[in-house]
């Protein structure tokens, strides 16, 4: 065990991780690996990965562009059979593997050095608040937990229908597509890659993972912990590369099924790519609804405080972040408005409750702004200037979080306001109950149908939206949110069928699965049959 310093105390770092989050820096720095066919292996060019708090050069990863490098990938791609690795039929003996290992993983991730190792190195790479990092690491760990034992065996069972006669009788399967793909985005680099891998892998599948080189060294090093815990070494294969190499290898190595998460402009990209074989979780405009209910002052309270949650935790980069929100006149009335300004005035840098935006840069925040601001009557509500007294490099982006107020008439006549920045920007609009269907005529127009909240504990309110809206993961009632999926319901998607669920029994089986049926006939022919043609 190696020893690090954390700024209130000791604690050890277990031997199978191989860098020290709490030190890596340009004097520190780690070198990463990629993972093929049970192997660490270096690569013959690296890309350097910047500190996106500093700008320091702090992590090495491999940019593989050889062919012959990459044709290894698609090589071992090709290695497993199209009736997977295991199924209720081949190899069931895998299903209680992926239990134990399951419960090992758990195990390891409820120990504190285990826990704070993750929080810290997810800090690192993707900059954001200790509870925010530590709910990653905690819904992983519980995933974990939630498939161990006789689970992977329970989530695939199958079903009979008795036939017409003895002997006969059909078995539905839920049954492996053998060699899968895993693609994930930068902002959960811990979560997503763990759920939607060992969703894949306990139902059969073999798979090949590609995550955001910036961060996944988070999965690098959780990889090295399973592995640990007894994950067969040959079942997941791991690249650091970069958009070309991985497109290669997706055309190439004929994956029966790839899931991506990520922006809705590679999705699409990748669905011609792939002719159709994607599930796809991308990009998310989502909405909240604040009904004409006013509650109490502590329950107003807590309404705010989620809404600045959603809106601005994480830096406001989750594909589930709270985007518009629909405020009734009544809740303006109440005072809302300067609640929330007040809540986002208190983040800052310090405790990275915000922090550095990944995927959009200043210049390019500042061109949204001003697009938005040409809309007659919107106006800054708080927020819209850069941040200062920071180290922040230019490739990324750092503001004050913001809001901005656009009329509700003004909303589908530009295309901007609907443009989902990702970071800590949200549309704000004002309605009034004679307006309710204006509101649903823009929202049920939306290109993505992710999550939704809708704030009320008005019976008749909550019906009438929830009826005529069609959003995979709604939020109803006065403590409704936007953000903060646990593994405990389903996250995905609603109305595109290519539309990709998470961590539940119902993803797994939805995304990892298809479904075959096998119809028995072993009862021999009646003495002296004659067959009739027909």
């Amino acid at each position: 065990m190696q020893k690090f310093r954390n700024i209130a105390s000791f604690s050890t770092i277990p031997s199978y991780f191989t860098l020290d989050p709490y030190q890596l820096s340009s004097r520190n720095p780690h070198k990463a690996q990629n993972f093929l066919r049970g192997k660490w292996i270096d690569s013959h060019k690296y890309q350097t990965i910047i500190d996106p708090l500093n700008g320091e050069p702090f992590i090495t990863v491999p940019d593989v562009q050889d062919k012959q490098e990459l044709l290894k990938y698609i090589d071992s791609a090709k290695e497993c059979p199209i009736s997977g690795l295991h199924n209720p039929l081949k190899n069931p003996q895998r299903y209680q593997i992926y239990g134990e290992v399951c419960h090992k993983i758990a195990s390891e991730l409820k120990k504190k050095e285990v826990h704070d190792f993750l929080v810290k190195l997810i800090q690192r790479v993707v900059p954001k608040h200790f509870a925010q990092a530590s709910g990653e690491v905690v819904v992983t760990e519980r995933f974990f937990q939630n498939f161990s034992g006789d689970q992977p065996r329970f989530l695939t069972r199958s079903f009979n229908v008795a036939g017409d006669r003895p002997g006969q009788q059909s078995t539905g399967y839920r049954w492996p597509y053998g060699s899968c793909a895993v693609v994930a985005p930068f902002n959960f680099p811990l979560e997503i890659p763990s759920l939607q891998i060992f969703g894949a892998l306990i139902t059969g599948n073999k798979v090949f993972f590609k995550g955001d080189s910036r961060v996944n060294v988070v999965m690098e090093q959780m990889l090295r912990l399973a592995l640990h815990c007894g994950l067969p070494a040959t079942d997941v294969d791991m690249l650091f590369g970069n958009g070309e190499a991985t497109e290669f290898i997706l055309r190439q190595g004929n994956f029966r099924n790839t899931q991506f998460t990520g922006s809705s402009k590679v999705a699409e990209h990748l669905t011609k790519v792939l002719n159709g074989k994607i599930r796809i979780e991308d990009a998310g405009f989502d909405w909240k609804i604040l009904g004409p209910d006013i509650p109490d002052i502590d329950t107003q309270n807590y309404v705010a405080w989620q809404s600045d949650q959603d809106a601005y935790g994480s830096t406001g980069q989750k594909c589930s972040a709270q985007s518009i929100l629909f405020v009734h006149e009544n809740w303006v009335k109440a005072g809302f408005l300067d609640k929330i300004k007040q809540l986002a005035s208190t983040r800052n840098l310090q405790d990275l409750s915000n922090g550095p935006i990944i995927t959009w840069n200043n210049t390019q925040i500042k061109q949204h702004i001003e697009n938005i601001l040409k809309i007659p009557q919107s106006k800054i509500l708080f927020g819209g200037q850069e941040l200062k007294n920071h180290s922040i490099p230019s490739i990324y982006g750092s503001f004050e979080p913001t809001a901005l107020y656009v009329p509700l008439d003004q909303i589908q006549k530009n295309k901007s306001v609907t443009t989902e920045l990702f970071g800590p920007f949200q549309i704000v609009t004002t309605y009034s109950s004679e307006q309710i269907n204006q509101v649903l005529d823009i929202i049920n127009n939306l290109e993505n149908h992710l999550t939704a909240g809708i704030v009320s504990n008005d019976v008749n309110f909550l019906r009438y939206i929830q009826s005529n809206t069609t959003n995979g993961v709604t939020y109803s009632g006065i403590r409704a949110r936007t953000t903060g999926a646990p593994q405990n319901h389903w996250f995905g998607p609603c109305g595109d069928p290519r539309g990709a669920g998470i961590g539940t029994p119902e993803a797994i089986l939805s995304v990892w699965t298809c479904h075959r049926e096998i119809i028995h006939d072993t009862d021999l022919a009646p003495q002296g049959f004659q067959g009739q043609q027909s």
